[in-house]
C-alpha cells in the first residue's frame, strides 16, 4: 500500500538528475574493530542512488531521490536528511505496513575480509517498489535518471521496475547505471542480470573486480567487449584509475525507430560521450575513443562511499559538457572528498576549486596528494606535494 509522496511538490522538469533506489539508516562504529566489539554506533545515512543525488545537489545540481520508506522515525530521517542536502524528495512514497532499512557496518575498507555488514532490510519498504507504485513521469523529469544493481538484487518487484525503466520508449531520459555488485544481495539470485540492465543503458560504471566477480569478465577491454551498447563505459581500476571508453554514436532509448528518428514532443537532450542522449540511438557505433586516467593518492580515511562519490563527480561534468578526461578527474576529486572523511557524504570542493585542479598538467596530477580537510584549500597549488 502506497502512503502520500514525502513533500509538498513533485520534481521539476528542470531537474538534472533524478536518482532511485533504497537508502538507508546506517549505524557507523564508534571505533575500529569486529561488530561483537563496538560499543557503539553513530547514527548517519547510506544509499548509493542517494548518496549520488546529495553529491549532486551540494555541488549546484538541481538532483532529486526517490524512493519508498518507512511510516516511522528512520524514514523521517532520511527524508529530512536527504532534503537538507538540496535534493528534491518530493516523490519519496511512505509505506505504513514496511519498514525502513537499516545496516550496521564497520569501519574497515569494504574490499577487505575484515569487513563487515549486518543489513536489516529484507521487507523493507524499498524492497516494495515496482512498476505499479513508482510514476514513470516522477523518474523521467530530469536530464538524466541514475540506477543501480543494488535496487535490482532487493526483490522480483524492484528488478521488473529497473527492467521497464530500461526499457527502449520515446522520450526516455539519458539512463546512468552503475552496477554497484554487492555479492551478499546476490547469493540467492543471478547476478548476470546486471549485465542485461547495463547493456540497456547510456552510460555505465563498472569496477573491473566486480565485473569479475559478477560475470567472469577480467580486464577493461573485455568488460566492453561484453557491453557494446552503451555509448559511455566507464571502467573503475582502482589504484589504477579509470578507463572510459566512448564511441561516437547518439546514446539514448533503445527503440524500433533506431536510426535517427524523432522522439515525442518534450523529450530532452544531455551531452554524454561528445553526443546528445534523446534522439534515438545511431546506425552504428564509431570506434571507440578510450581515455585513461590515473587515479589521485589519496590519505584514506574512510574507504565508504566514494563509488557513488566518483557516480556524481562524472555527472556532474557531464552535465557541463566537460571534455571525458576532466570528467574522470571531477569523478577522482569527488571520490577523494569522501574517502577523507568518516562517512559516506561530504561537502565536495568548491566547483572553482576542482577545476582548477582538473586543469593541471599530467605531471601535477600526478603528484597531487590530498588528505583530510583538502577540500577547504583555497589555491589549487597548497595540494600539490609530492607523495
Amino acid at each position: 500500500m502506497s502512503g502520500p509522496a514525502a513533500g509538498t511538490a513533485h520534481a521539476a522538469t528542470t531537474t538534472d538528475v533524478v536518482c532511485l533506489g533504497e537508502s538507508m539508516v546506517t549505524f557507523l562504529p564508534s571505533q575500529p574493530g569486529r561488530l561483537a566489539d563496538v560499543p557503539s554506533f553513530g547514527r548517519g545515512i547510506g544509499g548509493a542512488e542517494s548518496n549520488v543525488a546529495c553529491a549532486l545537489a551540494a555541488a549546484g545540481h538541481r538532483a532529486a531521490w526517490v524512493g519508498r520508506v518507512g511510516a516511522d522515525g528512520f524514514g523521517d530521517h532520511l527524508v529530512e536528511t536527504i532534503a537538507g542536502y538540496g535534493v528534491d524528495t518530493s516523490a519519496v512514497r511512505r509505506d505504513p505496513d514496511r519498514p525502513t532499512g537499516i545496516y550496521f557496518r564497520t569501519a574497515t575498507d569494504r574490499g577487505t575480509g575484515a569487513h563487515e555488514v549486518a543489513y536489516y532490510r529484507a521487507g523493507s519498504a524499498a524492497s516494495a517498489m515496482s512498476p505499479a507504485n513508482v510514476p514513470h513521469e516522477e523518474l523521467f523529469a530530469g536530464r538524466i535518471l541514475h540506477l543501480s544493481g543494488i535496487t535490482a538484487a532487493l526483490s522480483a518487484d524492484c528488478l521488473a521496475l529497473l527492467r521497464e525503466l530500461t526499457a527502449p520508449r520515446p522520450g526516455r531520459p539519458l539512463v546512468s547505471f552503475d552496477v554497484n555488485h554487492r555479492p551478499r544481495l546476490w547469493r540467492d539470485g543471478d547476478a548476470g542480470v546486471l549485465l542485461e540492465l547495463a547493456r540497456r543503458c547510456d552510460l555505465v560504471f563498472v569496477g573491473e573486480d566486480e565485473a569479475e566477480e559478477a560475470w567472469g569478465i577480467v580486464g577493461a577491454e573485455a568488460i566492453r567487449a561484453a557491453l557494446p551498447e552503451p555509448s559511455v563505459v566507464v571502467v573503475k581500476r582502482g589504484s589504477a584509475g579509470a578507463t572510459v571508453f566512448a564511441s561516437g554514436r547518439r546514446p539514448g532509448p533503445r527503440s524500433s525507430n533506431a536510426g535517427g528518428a524523432d522522439h515525442a514532443p518534450g523529450s530532452r537532450s544531455t551531452e554524454v560521450g561528445g553526443a546528445e542522449a534523446g534522439e534515438g540511438a545511431a546506425q552504428a557505433a564509431d570506434r571507440d575513443t578510450v581515455t585513461v586516467v590515473p587515479a589521485l593518492h589519496v590519505d584514506v580515511v574512510a574507504a565508504v562511499g566514494a563509488g557513488d562519490a566518483f557516480a556524481a563527480g562524472f555527472l556532474s561534468a557531464t552535465l557541463r559538457g566537460l571534455p571525458v578526461r576532466d570528467r574522470v578527474r571531477h569523478g577522482h576529486l569527488m571520490a577523494a572528498a569522501v574517502l577523507t572523511v568518516p562517512g559516506d557524504l561530504t561537502e565536495p570542493p568548491a566547483r572553482d576549486h576542482a577545476d582548477r585542479l582538473v586543469a593541471l598538467d599530467d605531471g601535477a596530477w600526478g603528484r597531487l596528494r590530498l588528505g583530510p580537510g583538502w577540500t577547504a584549500a583555497d589555491r589549487a597549488h597548497e595540494e600539490v606535494r609530492t607523495p
